[in-house]
């Protein structure tokens, strides 16, 4: 499928000591939520930070919008402020207050609305209106109104694209459904302008919100694609227990237990495993980002060692 890119980039690379970002091209479709999915340390945080500017060691070249390079983000006051970005460490110093906060926005950001910025406070449930809330400071706060004070913060502004690295990982089940709804209507603006870039490792938390996913292990993007593409590019099979062993050869990461086999593989192996009475499913992305990683996960790459030893 074709498709307009929000953030293109080529040989990027980043070396750390015991780790290597190493990405030969990315290309993140304008218009569309993309979720980077991978373990913890795969090299999400790294990918993020240097889309964001906040990681400027590296080498390679990124294109945004379609025609600033990473140093007109860094020089363009309209690029910085067409962007928004949220990490997961101290994003602002604990000795400050939700004023101090507020006014900082202000005085950085373009297009920081302060109303809208008030009223999602309210709606996220960080302060409920009353007048001395404005000097509660941030070490008060809990880790999942953090990442609320700084999702308002991004969120009232007048931005093209959102890079959230792991917005959802601290909030609670319904805060997370309505993060959802909020980013829906984020994407609704602008018939289609608007982008966004979240980074998980658990996918079941934002499955609804997603319509990319990219999928990084060890350092390097693994899969990617649209979700309904992958669903069709993937298939989950079931099957009898005296089937196990030959499906074994076709289904990588079988699981079995007393009754039978399940597993994914390819659409196109499907064929190989005629003959068995076998039932198949359409995957979840959980499903598929799970059976991805566990293929390039170092977990995995130990495994085979074992065994082949």
């Amino acid at each position: 499928m074709e498709f307009n890119s929000a953030i293109e980039g080529k040989n990027i690379l980043k070396k750390y000591k015991n780790f290597t970002l190493d990405i030969g091209e990315l290309k993140i479709p304008q218009g569309f939520a993309t979720a980077l999915i991978g373990e913890n340390g795969a090299g999400k945080t790294t990918l993020l930070d240097i889309l964001a500017g906040t990681n400027l060691e590296y080498k390679g070249e990124l294109t945004f919008f379609g025609k600033y390079d990473d140093k007109d983000r860094e020089k363009n006051p309209d690029v910085k402020n067409n962007i928004g970005y949220t990490g997961t460490g101290d994003y602002f110093f604990p000795r400050w207050t939700l004023k101090q906060v507020e006014e900082l926005q202000e005085l950085l950001f373009d297009g920081f609305d302060k109303n809208r910025y008030r009223e999602l406070l309210k709606e996220l449930a960080i302060v409920s209106g009353k007048a001395f809330e404005d000097s509660k400071k941030i070490s008060n706060l809990s880790d999942g109104n953090k990442i609320k004070l700084m999702l308002a913060g991004v969120l009232a502004r007048d931005t093209k694209l959102l890079l959230l690295d792991e917005p959802a990982s601290p909030l609670d089940p319904l805060m997370r459904d309505k993060l959802c709804n909020m980013l829906r209507d984020y994407l609704a603006e602008n018939e289609g302008e608007k982008t966004v870039v979240f980074s998980t490792h658990n996918i079941t938390d934002m499955e609804s919100i997603t319509d990319y996913v990219i999928i990084v292990e060890q350092g390097r993007i693994v899969e990617q694609g649209f979700v309904e593409d992958l669903k069709e590019k993937y298939i989950v099979v079931k099957g009898e227990k005296k089937d196990e062993s030959f499906a074994s050869r076709i289904i990588s990461n079988l699981s079995s237990s007393s009754y039978g086999f399940e597993g994914i593989c390819l659409s196109e192996d499907l064929d190989k495993l005629s003959g068995l009475d076998i039932a198949v499913e359409r995957p979840t992305l959980s499903q598929i980002s799970v059976h991805v990683m566990k293929q390039y996960s170092a977990l995995a790459m130990v495994d085979n060692r074992e065994k082949t030893a």
